[in-house]
């Protein structure tokens, strides 16, 4: 191999794992679950739709509040490899504190709820 193939050879992992550490917006990597259904500067809300024992791809989230429409039983495995179940009941509001994960629908019918995600907030210019 010479040292220009060996070169483009790096350039290119470096773009890749790049735009893979960078695009972990749920939007972006999983449309399918992920929709937006609002936005503006202080807010992004996204409608979550998942089919039974569905399953994401790994994303990542700011702080959030979700408004469960359907009763819950998922399985949110975090970028450390540990996981944890979750169950909730249809209208409750959960916290969501950013970071992120790889979620699961563990029941036997679709999930679905609202997601409200936090923008942080921008230092106004004097």
């Amino acid at each position: 191999m010479n040292r220009l193939t060996g070169l483009l050879l790096v350039t290119i992992a470096i773009v890749f794992l790049a735009q893979t550490m960078l695009a972990q917006d749920a939007v972006k990597t999983d449309p399918k679950h992920y929709k937006v259904v609002f936005e503006n500067d202080t807010v992004r809300v996204l409608r979550i739709t998942y089919g039974a024992h569905e399953k994401s791809v790994m994303h990542d989230h700011p702080n959030s509040v979700a408004i469960l429409l359907t009763d819950e039983s998922t399985r949110f495995t975090m970028a450390d490899g540990k996981s944890v179940d979750l169950t909730g009941k249809s209208g409750e509001a959960v916290w969501a504190p950013a970071g992120k994960h790889l979620p699961e629908n563990l029941a036997d019918k679709g999930f679905e709820a609202i997601l409200v995600e936090l923008k942080p907030k921008m230092s106004k210019a004097k």
